[in-house]
């Protein structure tokens, strides 16, 4: 199913996606510092959990104490955290101009529900995108990694992270696959990289999107 998107006319929305331990709230972070040391309004920002509703809907699909979910309730819950977060959160930072920056978005659902659990895609998409209203990131940085790099990288694991490894490795061909669709509004970068040298490249690639972040008059 193929659908048009939105792109916000003022601010600029930037998306990091990936694998777990991909680095990518690292680099989010990075990415604001760099941001704010130039002069610009900066929003970081994750999925799921970063709203008062988001943090009871984060604690349901990640704590492994809520055990089995349906696979269509477990996508609408992350639906529900989506649809709170661009309302309340999102737009209105784009509206005041701001650069805002998350931690995934969209595409983290397409990968682990549609690939992972293995979802009609065109159904789930449906479901996200509306969420949303169709609001696209004007970038979407996916930070690549094989899965058993990543999951190596943590100690304990949510219900998410502790799935197998045939599970992630569908996830990261998904944001691959995605990426390639859409080269004009993706960057992939090798997560194996050093920490610097993967905040040059992004940052290479967001300067170009700065000027539309200007309040709207």
């Amino acid at each position: 199913m193929s659908f048009p998107g939105v792109y916000a006319d003022t601010g600029v929305f930037v998306c990091f996606e990936g694998g777990d331990g991909s680095g990518k709230s690292t680099q989010s972070r990075r990415l604001r510092e760099a941001l704010e040391a130039e002069g610009h309004p900066v929003l970081l920002t994750f999925e799921p959990g970063d709203t008062p509703v988001g943090r009871t809907l984060r604690e349901i699909v990640l704590s492994p104490e809520t055990g089995e979910l349906s696979d269509r309730t477990e996508t609408l819950v992350y639906a529900a955290d989506k649809a709170e977060h661009v309302d309340t959160v999102v737009w209105p930072a784009l509206r005041r101009g701001e650069v805002v920056v998350t931690d995934r978005y969209v595409d983290s659902t397409l990968a682990y529900q549609g690939a992972g659990r293995v979802l009609d895609l065109a159904g789930l998409e449906q479901v996200a995108r509306w969420a949303t209203g169709d609001l696209r990131p004007h970038l979407t940085v996916v930070l690549d990694l094989e899965p058993v790099a990543g999951l190596g990288r943590f100690e304990g694991r949510d219900r998410i992270e502790g799935e197998s490894l045939e599970f992630h490795q569908r996830v990261r061909a998904a944001f691959l696959r995605l990426a390639a669709d859409d080269p004009d509004h993706y960057l992939v970068v090798d997560a194996r990289l050093p920490v610097e040298e993967i905040a040059a490249q992004v940052l290479d690639r967001v300067r170009p999107l700065l000027d539309r972040a200007a309040v709207a008059t």
